[in-house]
């Protein structure tokens, strides 16, 4: 069954109310023009209606106006003239014009046709007189001759359809008859679309919305939509989308430019955009420069890294930030970014890094310059006690290279017969002329444990010991010391020490000298 409505209303694409629309009148069978006797069942189609409640219909004809309640939403008519309807609490609805003819031939054509719909021309005869053929004609053109259908069919109508349609049958005994003129006028399905956004001059870093905005009438509320948005030469913002929005989360001034959008149905046979629309993106230029280091205070510690961080206050869009130093000019790095601040790392600091340094910052208005920061740069703690460790580490191994070469030493000595008594209880023979008093070979010899710190701090000591005692001799032990010299830091030292037989304490005398 179709349905033909009388008003040619519009109702937005989103953002609608139900509130206060007209009802729409439909018409079955969907013609205007019928022969008298016929009945034509017209329906009130209204939001917020309920079939159970009463409409009112109004008939207007020569003879003035007249009312009739209905308890649903359809009336049953056999006279012509001008119809509408009421809902309740609606306003009244456009009217439908109906004509009952007396005419042998009419010409049956729907109230209303919209843009891309089949447009369907019925030549109607009273009688079933046998025709030969079938004329239609269009704006006094002829439009077509049929002898096999008495329909006209456009299947795709459009604006350019528009005019007055007559039907001329021909009877097989010459006879010819001709219809009344019908005027034929195409609807619109749904106007250009108008772009619109929410700011047509934002700032860089926001977000704009647009909005692709157009009315289907209310007879054709359920035709599907589809959207697409577009900017300058046909750069797709989006797919195509049932939804008439699209939200850019952030612009840039590389986006300022012209935008339109594009409407049509999901069959793709009503097309249209929209005018376009500029959107200008407005760039802040920088201001408030800082250039600050890390660590902090422009302290810097040599041979460790240190951070120059230039920043802004306020700024859109790609800026490009530039290091440089006061007494050369040269520029020490440069990073491009869409950024309020960017960081130059040093590596490895050194004393000839010390002096003024500053920054630029340039979004394309111009470089702006930070104000002068000075940098110090003092030695590390860590390097003198490197030294120290260092020290110990080659003190250590200069004692263990002696202590081995004094015993190899009196191992020689000792199997010469040279300073040692095959028995061990005995005195020493008395020294040869020349030979010191005190040998460097002992009556016994031993080698302690190496007392090693790992983790050697500044002021330790490390020794490497070898205790001698001498048999039968009194009185405190001699020392003999070999110390080693770390000349840029401390002094590490090789300890020997000497105890008697009869000194039962067990009494050790040690004397430390600078080597």
């Amino acid at each position: 069954m179709l349905l033909w409505a009388s008003l040619l209303a519009f109702a937005p694409v989103c953002g609608q109310s139900a509130a206060a629309h007209k009802p729409v009148i439909s018409v079955h069978p969907p013609w205007t023009t019928f022969f008298k006797g016929e009945r034509v069942t017209l329906t009130c189609n209204g939001f917020q209606f309920y079939a159970t409640e009463k409409t009112t219909w109004y008939r207007r004809h020569y003879w003035g106006e007249k009312l009739t309640l209905t308890p649903g939403n359809t009336l049953e008519v056999r006279e012509s003239g001008l119809y509408r309807c009421q809902a309740r609490g609606s306003p009244r609805s456009n009217p439908v014009r109906l004509l009952f003819s007396s005419d042998s031939l009419i010409l049956q054509a729907p109230y209303s046709v919209f843009e891309g719909d089949a447009l369907v021309l019925r030549c109607h005869r009273r009688r079933k007189e046998k025709w030969t053929a079938v004329k239609y004609t269009w704006n006094g053109n002829i439009l077509s001759i049929s002898n096999k259908s008495w329909d006209l069919l456009i299947p795709q109508a459009n604006s350019s359809n528009n005019g007055n349609y007559r039907c001329i049958g021909y009877g097989d005994k010459n006879d010819v008859f001709r219809s009344n003129i019908k005027i034929i006028k195409i609807q619109e399905l749904f106007p250009h679309p108008e772009l619109k956004a929410t700011d047509s001059q934002p700032t860089e870093g926001n977000s704009v919305n647009l909005s692709c905005e157009t009315q289907l009438p209310l007879e054709r509320l359920d035709t599907p939509l589809h959207f697409n948005f577009f900017r300058d030469d046909r750069v797709i913002l989006s797919d195509w989308s049932t939804s008439p929005e699209l939200q850019l989360p952030t612009v840039w001034r590389e986006n300022s430019g012209s935008y339109w959008c594009d409407a049509e149905t999901v069959m793709g046979n009503i097309h249209k955009h929209s005018l376009s629309l500029q959107i200008h993106v407005q760039r802040i230029p920088v201001s408030g420069v800082l250039l600050e280091t890390q660590p902090s205070g422009g302290q810097a510690v040599e041979g460790e890294m240190l951070v120059l961080v230039c920043s802004v206050a306020e700024g859109t869009g790609d800026t490009t930030f530039s290091w440089h130093r006061e007494d050369t000019q040269e520029s020490l790095g440069r990073k491009t970014q869409r950024s309020l601040r960017a960081e130059l790392e040093l590596p490895a600091i050194r004393q000839s890094h010390a002096g003024g340094y500053y920054c630029t910052a340039d979004n394309s208005y111009g470089p702006v310059q930070s104000a002068l920061l000075n940098v110090t740069v003092r030695e590390t703690p860590g390097n003198r006690d490197g030294l120290v460790a260092a020290g110990a580490t080659g003190g250590l191994l200069s004692a263990l290279l002696l202590a081995v070469a004094l015993l190899f030493h009196c191992w020689r000595r000792r199997k010469s017969g040279v300073g040692f008594l095959g028995d061990e209880t005995r005195l020493p023979p008395a020294p040869d002329p020349g030979e010191s008093s005190h040998s460097i070979c002992p009556a016994q010899v031993e080698l302690q444990s190496l007392y090693v710190d790992v983790h050697p701090k500044k002021g330790d000591l490390v020794y490497s010991e070898i205790q001698t005692i001498r048999l039968g001799e009194e009185g405190e032990a001699n020392t003999s010391r070999t110390l080693l010299e770390d000349k840029d830091v401390s002094v590490v030292y090789s300890e020997v020490k000497t105890q008697h037989p009869d000194n039962s304490a067990g009494k050790i005398s040690s004397k430390d000298e600078e080597s």
